[in-house]
Protein backbone atom coordinates (compact mmCIF):
# COMPACT_ATOMS: atom_id res chain seq x y z
CA UNK A 1 0.00 0.00 0.00
CA UNK A 2 2.85 2.50 1.22
CA UNK A 3 4.19 1.56 -2.53
CA UNK A 4 1.16 3.02 -4.17
CA UNK A 5 1.40 5.96 -2.02
CA UNK A 6 4.37 6.85 -3.84
CA UNK A 7 3.06 6.26 -7.23
CA UNK A 8 0.26 8.40 -6.95
CA UNK A 9 2.05 12.31 -7.23
CA UNK A 10 4.04 10.68 -10.35
CA UNK A 11 0.18 9.19 -11.50
CA UNK A 12 -1.36 12.73 -10.85
CA UNK A 13 1.35 14.71 -12.69
CA UNK A 14 0.86 12.60 -15.36
CA UNK A 15 -2.77 12.75 -15.96
CA UNK A 16 -2.31 16.32 -15.14
CA UNK A 17 -0.01 16.70 -18.33
CA UNK A 18 -2.29 15.08 -20.79
CA UNK A 19 -4.84 16.69 -19.67
CA UNK A 20 -3.31 20.10 -20.44
CA UNK A 21 -1.25 19.69 -22.89
CA UNK A 22 -0.98 15.75 -24.67
CA UNK A 23 -5.01 16.49 -25.40
CA UNK A 24 -5.16 20.13 -26.60
CA UNK A 25 -2.42 19.53 -28.90
CA UNK A 26 -4.13 15.91 -30.79
CA UNK A 27 -6.95 18.18 -31.06
CA UNK A 28 -5.52 21.02 -32.97
CA UNK A 29 -3.59 18.89 -35.18
CA UNK A 30 -6.50 16.89 -35.77
CA UNK A 31 -8.44 20.45 -36.52
CA UNK A 32 -5.29 21.42 -38.89
CA UNK A 33 -4.98 17.91 -40.99
CA UNK A 34 -9.12 18.91 -41.76
CA UNK A 35 -8.31 21.87 -42.67
CA UNK A 36 -6.40 21.33 -44.77
CA UNK A 37 -7.82 18.51 -46.87
CA UNK A 38 -10.78 20.81 -47.49
CA UNK A 39 -8.74 23.54 -49.25
CA UNK A 40 -10.34 23.82 -52.72
CA UNK A 41 -9.75 26.25 -55.47
CA UNK A 42 -11.07 29.75 -54.53
CA UNK A 43 -9.72 29.40 -50.92
CA UNK A 44 -7.61 32.72 -49.47
CA UNK A 45 -4.74 31.10 -47.56
CA UNK A 46 -2.20 32.15 -45.36
CA UNK A 47 1.02 29.92 -45.74
CA UNK A 48 3.35 29.81 -42.54
CA UNK A 49 5.96 32.01 -44.10
CA UNK A 50 2.99 34.54 -44.23
CA UNK A 51 2.72 34.70 -47.68
CA UNK A 52 -1.05 35.55 -48.52
CA UNK A 53 -2.91 33.95 -51.59
CA UNK A 54 -5.65 32.69 -53.39
CA UNK A 55 -5.80 28.98 -54.62
CA UNK A 56 -5.66 28.76 -57.96
CA UNK A 57 -5.22 24.76 -58.08
CA UNK A 58 -5.26 22.08 -56.01
CA UNK A 59 -2.39 19.60 -57.30
CA UNK A 60 -2.58 16.79 -55.45
CA UNK A 61 -2.93 15.15 -51.77
CA UNK A 62 0.50 17.21 -50.79
CA UNK A 63 0.49 20.01 -53.02
CA UNK A 64 -1.47 23.38 -53.99
CA UNK A 65 -1.01 26.50 -56.47
CA UNK A 66 -1.21 29.56 -54.86
CA UNK A 67 -1.44 32.84 -56.97
CA UNK A 68 -0.06 35.76 -54.44
CA UNK A 69 -0.62 38.56 -57.41
CA UNK A 70 -1.82 38.21 -60.77
CA UNK A 71 0.14 35.82 -62.79
CA UNK A 72 2.31 35.23 -60.11
CA UNK A 73 1.70 31.55 -58.85
CA UNK A 74 3.76 29.45 -56.61
CA UNK A 75 3.46 25.96 -55.67
CA UNK A 76 2.82 25.44 -52.08
CA UNK A 77 2.73 22.28 -49.46
CA UNK A 78 -0.58 21.78 -48.08
CA UNK A 79 0.50 21.05 -44.61
CA UNK A 80 2.48 24.66 -44.59
CA UNK A 81 -1.08 26.24 -44.82
CA UNK A 82 -1.18 28.00 -41.61
CA UNK A 83 -4.97 29.47 -42.10
CA UNK A 84 -7.74 29.87 -44.51
CA UNK A 85 -9.09 32.98 -44.21
CA UNK A 86 -11.65 32.95 -46.80
CA UNK A 87 -13.73 30.04 -47.68
CA UNK A 88 -15.49 29.79 -51.08
CA UNK A 89 -18.63 27.61 -51.61
CA UNK A 90 -18.81 24.21 -53.08
CA UNK A 91 -19.90 24.27 -56.45
CA UNK A 92 -23.79 22.97 -56.61
CA UNK A 93 -24.65 19.96 -58.55
CA UNK A 94 -27.31 20.24 -61.22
Amino acid sequence: MDQIGQFLPLILIFAIMYFLLIRPQQKKVKEHQAMVTAVRRGDQVVTQGGLIGKVSKVKDDNEVEVELAEGVKVRVVKSTIAQVTSKTEPAKAD
